[in-house]
């Protein structure tokens, strides 16, 4: 029989807590193999097996503080690491545990195949954090965590962020998780963080207990639509709200409508709007770029592409108009026209609604005041636009309230990049833009 030391953990390490035991007695291990995770001052430290054969015994658990030079592993060595031996101590092995330990001062590395037949055997105790994916089988979702290839700097973030390795593909050599893997992979299934909640017990009750129900499928769009909220939902939202005095650009709309309607278009407020934010994207370039907190960058487009939210039978669905600034606004109308119609229709191809930089969410045909879009990820805002209506506003120069038509703006942005000054700066340029349209042409 051989024993199983905790080796030198590192300089001025002598003890750390116990996070995870990742086998148990019956189980087969080989060498470099990690059975154990130890929590010490400094970091997470994976502890590899420096002999290999079946466990007859563990000597400690999760919670446990082991030290250095401890036994917490007596395993039958004479036992061959490719098949499970007999739970059964047999005597015979005896003499061989003087010779097997000897590999210790050189360990080499275990066959590739091996560990992934092994961690099939190996089944931990409750892990220290609850994974992010809840497949309804905790045992068998944590089953497989010792043969991950990973530091122990990429677990500790895997533990921080709720993220279970075993779920992650590695792009590294043999396979090896890293830092940014762990990242790609906690934005990816945030959705079902979200829908199922992060804990155990994140199952519906079963409603026809109390009536009857109709079960029916997401629709793909709708499907779509959830898995891709729930991930952007996860940007730290602000929201900040303006009105927009739009008596005099109403005025103009209704004047030029029908030369946009010889066009083939129609003159929208979304129209005008879109060309609104088109420039106040050029004065406020941060409102025209994205996150990269997988490189710690931002990315800052010199294109202007914005998305347009258009109400379906089939849910939402966002297609993009490109080169915004390139295009006059009796062309923004014959082209937002065709692409909602393609929306309508089922006739978007995935590049329509692709490379968005912005997006404008209208619902002043439906009614409303205020309300708080979410961003389009990774856009970093969205402007949601309510019903216009008329109200008394203080004229200073004539010293009494006059009707005007105001029209609610409702900004949503991502506070990684964008502050709350410049974000009411941005609104105020844009509800500006709007009662004055020379301002397009000044700064835009």
């Amino acid at each position: 029989m051989a024993e199983f030391k905790i080796p030198e953990l590192g300089e001025n390490i002598a003890q750390g807590d116990v996070v995870k035991v990742n086998v148990k007695p019956g189980d087969s291990i080989q060498k470099d193999q990690t059975v154990l995770e130890l929590e010490t001052d400094k970091a997470v430290v994976e502890v590899p097996s420096s002999v290999e054969g079946t466990i007859t015994e563990v000597l400690i658990k999760e919670g446990d503080k082991a030290k250095v030079g401890q036994i917490v592993l007596k395993v039958d060595s004479a036992a061959s690491a490719a098949a499970p031996a007999p739970k059964k101590e047999e005597p015979k092995p005896a003499p061989k545990a003087e010779s097997k330990p000897e590999p210790k001062a050189a360990p080499a590395p275990a066959p590739k195949p091996a560990p992934a037949a092994n961690t099939k055997k190996s089944v931990q105790p409750a892990a220290e954090v609850v994974p992010i994916q809840n497949t309804g089988n905790l045992a068998a979702v944590r089953e497989n965590q010792a043969s991950v290839l990973a530091s122990p700097n990429v677990r500790r973030l895997a533990r921080e962020l709720g993220v279970d390795l075993q779920f992650v593909k590695g792009t590294g050599s043999n396979g090896r998780v890293s830092e940014d893997d762990v990242k790609a992979y906690s934005r990816q299934v945030n959705t079902e963080v979200t829908m199922k909640q992060s804990g155990p017990s994140s199952e519906l009750p079963d409603f026809s207990k109390w009536g009857s129900i109709e079960t029916k499928p997401m629709t793909s769009v709708r499907r779509k639509t959830a898995t891709h909220l729930s991930e952007a939902w996860y940007i730290p939202h602000v929201t900040q709200c303006e009105k927009a005095d739009i008596t005099d650009m109403e005025r103009l709309r209704k004047q030029y409508a029908k030369r946009a309607e010889a066009a083939g278009g129609k003159l929208t407020m979304t129209v005008i709007i879109l060309k609104v934010i088109a420039s106040a994207l050029k004065v406020f370039p941060q409102f025209n770029a994205s996150v990269d907190m997988k490189r710690d960058e931002i990315i800052y487009k010199n294109y202007f592409n914005v998305g347009v939210a258009v109400d379906t039978d089939r849910g939402l669905l966002v297609p993009v108009v490109r080169n915004v600034d390139q295009k006059n606004i009796t062309q923004l109308s014959v082209e937002l026209g065709e692409i909602a119609k393609k929306a309508r229709d089922r006739k978007l191809t995935l590049d329509d609604m692709q490379g968005g930089n912005f997006t404008i969410s209208n619902l002043g045909g439906i009614g409303g005041t205020y309300f708080t879009p979410i961003v389009n990820s990774p856009e970093v805002a969205i402007l949601g636009v309510t019903r216009a209506r008329m109200e008394p506003v203080w004229n200073k120069e004539t010293n009494e309230f006059e009707p005007r038509l105001m029209m609610p703006l409702s900004l949503s942005y991502d506070h990684r990049l964008i502050d709350g000054a410049d974000a009411m700066r941005f609104l105020r340029w844009v509800a500006e833009a709007l009662q004055q349209p020379f301002l397009m042409d000044l700064e835009g």
